[in-house]
């Protein structure tokens, strides 16, 4: 073998270095390259071409000027999705999109951490950095999603275990790592917490009803470590501070990036939109307060489960114990939960449980998993 072949290739992958700049997530860019929409010095570019900073880049026609990398930020918005609303940014139809109240970034744009379809409500995240974008999306790094679902039947325990076992779908095998009965619902409705591990299509939907139920209300409550509290009400959205978004930073293997200082006016701006973002919501049309995990874990030490997976989480606010004298300061619409550091960025992370009273009862924390 040449010097040459033994030397690793120089620069960084196409598709990382636009994802970075937050033109879009890595999946996206690759289906541009593969459309023959991007160039690198004049020539079109293909999968796999690598790029430094004297190579010169141009999507549709237009060159990216390579200083944008240096002023990315890695900003996250979060946001609780209403029904009606769909995950694109452009509809022919003329439907309301979920991009719609958002708040436009001056640097890049946002990027949809995954989907939720039209009928689902509930907790979706947007970030300027298409590298987070893509590791939170891709199945290596195992993101859990947790939803509450109400279905329409009755339920018994072998159906239960059929999809925590799994069932076959028209796109193939999937299952539930954990299902938990929430408290409410009557006759023939019942309420339960869910997990899976991928973002397919209407997953949740269609492994229930592979047993013959019906979804009636499906929300999600949970992406990974973030959990949708009750403070941030239906269509609106609020921006994750330092702390949180490093927490989620390093869940993928990414270094801390400090957010860029904001001016009081670009502040009070983002407070007046954040405050007319929400419409009203009816009150047939709000989700239950009941709607919270079932209680009754294993205790302290125990595994909450033998199996693979990840359970059901206890909500932040459901175990935090105020202390008399000394209020607790509520975060306004998110909570994460602490980890200890993980595998250094680019490599597929094994996750671990939060340590107890980081967001979670001792016990409660979420068990082992192997890759799906």
């Amino acid at each position: 073998m040449s010097e040459s072949e033994q030397r690793s290739p120089a620069g960084e992958k196409l598709q990382k270095v636009l994802a970075r700049m937050g033109l879009a997530s890595r999946r996206e860019i690759e289906a541009w390259i593969d459309q023959g929409r991007v160039k690198v010095n004049g020539a079109t570019a293909s999968l796999g071409a690598r790029v430094d900073l004297h190579d010169a880049i141009a999507v549709d026609g237009r060159l990216i000027k390579r200083e944008e990398a240096a002023e990315s930020v890695r900003r996250v918005l979060i946001y609780n999705k209403p029904d009606g609303e769909i995950c694109t940014r452009d509809d022919p139809e003329g439907r309301p999109t979920v991009f719609d109240r958002l708040p436009r970034p001056k640097d890049g744009r946002w990027i949809n951490i995954g989907r939720l379809d039209i009928n689902t409500t509930g907790l979706l995240m947007f970030t300027t950095d298409g590298e987070l974008a893509n590791r939170l999306m891709h199945p290596s790094y195992q993101m859990d999603r947790e939803y509450a679902v109400r279905v329409r039947g009755e339920v018994d325990e072998e159906m239960i275990e059929r999809l925590k076992a799994g069932v076959m779908l028209e796109d193939g095998p999937a299952k539930f790592t954990d299902i938990k009965e929430a408290p409410g619902g009557e006759g023939f409705n019942h309420w339960y917490h869910c997990v899976v591990m991928e973002g397919r299509n209407r997953e949740v939907r269609r492994l229930w009803e592979s047993q013959g139920l019906v979804v009636s209300r499906l929300k999600r409550v949970r992406f990974g470590p973030v959990f949708l509290t009750s403070d941030l009400t239906m269509g609106r959205w609020r921006e994750m501070s330092q702390r949180e978004v490093d927490i989620l930073s390093e869940e993928v293997g990414l270094k801390p990036q400090a957010l860029p200082q904001m001016k009081e006016k670009v502040r009070d701006k983002l407070d007046r939109l954040q405050r007319k973002s929400a419409k009203p919501v009816g009150r047939g049309e709000r989700p239950p307060r009941t709607l919270r995990p079932a209680h009754g874990g294993p205790a302290e030490g125990e595994s909450s489960r033998s199996g693979r997976g990840t359970p059901v989480a206890e909500r932040p606010q459901d175990t935090h114990k105020k202390r008399p004298g000394k209020p607790r300061q509520e975060r306004p619409g998110v909570e994460l939960a602490d980890r200890p550091a993980r595998k250094p960025a680019g490599a597929p992370v094994k996750r671990r449980g939060p340590s107890a009273g980081e967001g979670q009862r001792p016990g409660s924390g979420r068990g082992s998993r192997k890759p799906q």
